[in-house]
Parts: structure tokens; sequence; C-alpha cells
């Protein structure tokens, strides 16, 4: 099979799958398993259907509205009343990356043919994703339990052929149009077909696989700033020695380590210059920074255990078993998810914090061992770095409220039906924010830390080779190094881009060999 080919069969999908899809359009394939899974599941819907006893989902209302049986020449409508009255999001546009993951997502637990729905359906689904056609989902809409019913919703009515849609050239279009330019027909719902669509936590899942992805990045990236900070300030790497990490074995506190010691191999500044300020230790901020980091790593891996059996879930309601039955249930409800995208936010926010930290203390003269005031050229005629650490010190600050967990919050609807809702939809939206300004807090400690490495160099203090590595990558990629003042903007903005886009980890890693 082609390598931009994503096959979605019964049992689930990976995160690599998910990122492929959303992030860089891979195509997507139903495998022969899941359309015979799909084909017959669908044959116990029809027969459910054709009974007289009401079963919900198929034959009655929805939420509050169970209790009213739905007649035969009724539910067609119903499938489709139930997408139009729901497509109710409001406010900006939602990501092409989350709307992507959300629709893959939502075919993923189709196809595994506890749903009921059609074949014809689920390849549907999939034709809309390798047309590139992404529906118009907005920011508000979800409350995380009976899924991510809003932007499912708005899915789904692209399916049907209504609403707005994106098209691969990035105009917004009438749905209707788009699917006829790309040859697909509309989809006609049948019996629990509309509920099947809107049923996921795929909204908040594929928001947090794809911010596992890039917390996996920062973290790396942090790791590596930390090392350059501590070398800069003239730090001792002796914290960093693995039989004092190995007596207390949290796994991720040694993985960070184990990446600031090699990234400090060789260095010249590391332990050997603190005679003329001495020091019994080097502040928490440095030395701590493999138990912070390490802390973060541990909760990621915890998070990526719960995207793990989320990604390997069948999430409506009701499923169809396989002897079967069609039972209701609870397991669209969004608790495990929201728990951990909140969680994220916390470390995130605690890694920013440590961040900040060592760049003040890079700029402060009192502290930094040696270092000009604000990195400064001509300090006074110069500001140097001063604002840049503001601008820092600002995200920060938003990271420390955006920590405050969506997931505690539970705001009853559908007349008290649904009466503990877990706000996971919230909790991903605000942790993307949250990833987003990392990624800048990475990047200001980066620049601050990098020109401090320049000047002890200047000096003639030979830095890590790892370090050397680092800061050439950094100058190529745009952010100049130490001179007078000038429009420091766009020297931030590069750095940024050059941290997010994962270039540092890869500067330093031909000299570290591959960092955890």
């Amino acid at each position: 099979m082609d390598m931009h080919t994503v096959v979605v069969g019964t049992s689930g999908t990976t995160a690599e799958d998910v990122v492929a899809v959303a992030r860089h359009g891979a195509r997507v394939e139903l495998s022969a398993a899941a359309v015979d899974a799909l084909a017959a599941a669908r044959l116990i819907v029809d027969a459910l259907a054709a009974k007289p006893e009401p079963v919900y989902g198929v034959s009655t209302g929805f939420g509050a509205l169970a209790s009213r049986h739905i007649s035969h020449e009724l539910r067609a409508q119903l499938q489709r009343n139930i997408v139009r009255s729901h497509a109710a999001g409001m406010g900006p546009r939602v990501e092409r990356e989350v709307v992507r993951a959300l629709m893959f997502l939502r075919l993923k637990t189709v196809a595994s043919g506890h749903t009921g729905v059609r074949p014809e359906v689920a390849q549907t689904m999939a034709d809309l994703l390798n047309a590139g056609i992404t529906p118009v989902v907005h920011e508000y809409g979800s409350l995380g339990c009976s899924g991510d019913l809003a932007p499912l919703s708005h899915c789904a009515l692209t399916l049907m052929g209504e609403g707005d849609a994106e098209g691969p050239d990035g105009t917004v279009r009438p749905a209707g149009e788009l699917l006829a330019a790309h040859g697909i027909a509309p989809v006609e719902l049948a019996e629990k077909e509309g509920l099947a669509l809107l049923n996921g936590t795929d909204g908040m899942l594929g928001m947090l696989v794809m911010a596992l992805a890039d917390l996996k990045n920062l973290y790396t990236s942090a790791d590596i700033t930390a090392a350059l900070s501590l070398e800069a300030l003239l730090g001792t790497d002796k914290v960093l020695a693995p039989e004092l990490h190995a007596i207390r074995p949290h796994p991720g506190q040694g993985v960070s380590a184990d990446n600031m010691l090699r990234v400090l191999a060789g260095s010249g500044l590391t332990g050997h210059h603190q005679d003329d300020a001495p020091r019994v230790q080097d502040a928490y901020s440095v030395r701590c920074a493999p138990q912070v980091n390490g802390a973060g790593r541990d909760t990621l891996d915890y998070a990526a255990v719960v995207a793990g059996r989320e990604l390997a879930s069948s999430v409506d309601n009701p499923v169809v078993l396989p002897e079967g039955r069609v039972e209701s249930n609870g397991n669209f409800h969004g608790a495990p998810v929201a728990y951990v995208l909140d969680f994220l936010a916390i470390v995130a926010a605690d890694l920013g914090s440590i961040c900040e930290r060592r760049t003040d203390r890079l700029l402060d003269k009192n502290r930094s061992h040696g270092l000009p005031p604000f990195l400064a050229d001509d300090a006074g005629v110069d500001s140097g770095l001063m604002i840049a650490q503001y601008t820092q010190a600002a995200l920060v600050s938003e990271m420390k409220r955006l920590a405050v967990p969506a997931s505690a919050d539970s705001i009853p609807s559908s007349a008290m039906q649904e009466d503990h809702v877990s706000m996971g939809w919230s909790a991903a939206r605000k942790l993307r924010t949250a990833v987003d300004n990392l990624a800048r807090i990475v990047a200001v400690e980066l620049y601050a830390a990098t020109r401090a490495v320049e000047l002890r160099a200047a000096e003639g203090l030979v830095p890590a080779p790892a370090s050397q590595a680092a800061v050439a990558a950094l100058r190529a990629a745009g952010a100049e190094g130490p001179g007078p003042d000038r429009f420091l903007a766009p020297d931030l903005a590069a750095t940024d881009t050059f941290v997010r886009e994962g270039r540092l980890v890869a500067a330093v890693e031909p000299v570290t060999g591959p960092l955890a």
C-alpha cells in the first residue's frame, strides 16, 4: 500500500495515522473487513427498524425527546433534522487540521461496525477527506458529552450537501457545489445514521493527538534550551549525572537529564568558571530542569495511553453489538479525554514558567555571572532583550490562566437529560492555545540562551559542540546574534518557527545522537 494512504479497519487507528490525515493530507481507504463489518451491522439495524417496538436512535427521538416513537415515513426526515438542528455552532472557524482529524476519527468509529451506518456513507466520508473538502466548523457548540455534537453535525451537514465547506483551494463555498465539483453524491441518511455521525469524542481526541505530537517536540526542545541556559550561566552539569536520577526513578526525569547531558558534552563553560562568583548550587530553574521537564514528559506518556485507548474505541450511542443487540450506553462521555487535556495544559504552563525564569536570570546582571545587562551590546544605549522577556512573561501569565481546568465544570443541558458533561472540547481548544504559547516561550529562551553562549564564546570560552550547532542553525534560519538593538520581532518569529518545526532538535542530533 502507498505510504501516503491510511487504511481504516475495524479495530481503531493510530496517532500517526491521525496526524498523517489531519496535517499531511494522507489518502484514506476503507479495508475490506471494514466494509463487511459495516454491511453486517446495517442488516441488524434494518431488522430492528422493521419491528414495531421502538429502539432508541433507530425509531425514536433523541435525548430528552427519546420517548417518542417515530413512524417509518418520518424517519428519513428525523435523521436530516437531527443533523440540521444540531449544526448550531457559533464563533470563529476551527482550524482545517482539527476538522480533518474530527472527520477521520468519526470514520474510524463508523468503520468499526458498531454504529449501523451503511458502507456507502462511510465511503462518502472517505471521499470528502480525499477530495480535500473541509466542513466549516465553529469554535462553540460542544459540551464534550453525547459527543462533540455541533462540530460533528457541521461535518454531517456537508455529507448531506448542505451548509458551507472549504475546498482544497481554501475557498469557502456551499457544500453542495463542492461535492458536485468533485463528483461526490450527497448522502441520504437512513435510520440511525444521523445520530451515529454526531455521537463521538472525535474533536477533543483529534486535538489531543496533535497536541501530543507538538508537545513531544517542545519537551525535547526545552531540554536543549535548558542545557544552553545552564551553559551560558556557567552552571554545573554534575546535577545531570545518571546515578543521581537513578535513585529517583521517574522515567521522564532520567530522559531529560540524559538529553541535557548529551547537549552539554564537551562544553568548556560548565562547572569550571565559578571561582569568581562562588556558588554552592545553581538556582532551581537551572538545577531542577530535569525534574520539571521530566514530570511533564511522564504526563505526556500517560495522556498518550489514554489517547491510545480512545483511538481503539468505538464511541456511539446506541451501539450495535456482534450478537445483534443494539444497546444504549454512556461511552460518548468525554471525561477520560477531558482530564488529560487539562493535565497537559497544567504541565505546559509549568514548563513555560521555568523557561521564563531562566531567561530572566540570563538577562539580570546580578544573577547572570558576568553577562551584560539584558545581553545588550551597549547597555543604556541598547535595551537588548529586555522586552523579549516581557513578551515571554505575558505568554506565561496567559498559560497560567489556560491551566484552569475545563473538566471541573459541567453545565446541564437537554432538559436535564444530559445533566453532567465533560467540557472536553473546551479543554482541547485551550490546550491548543497553550501549545502555541509554549512554543513561543521556548523560542524566547532559546534566543536569549544562544546570544548568551555567543557572548561567552567571545570571551574565549568554548561552548559544547551541540550548542555551537544550535547557534549556527538558528543564525542560518534568520535569527541574528549579538549586536546593537534592532527590530526584534522578526528574530523572535524566526526562532519560534525554528522551534515549532523541530529544527532545533534536528540541528543538535547529528552531534548528540537521537534525543528522546
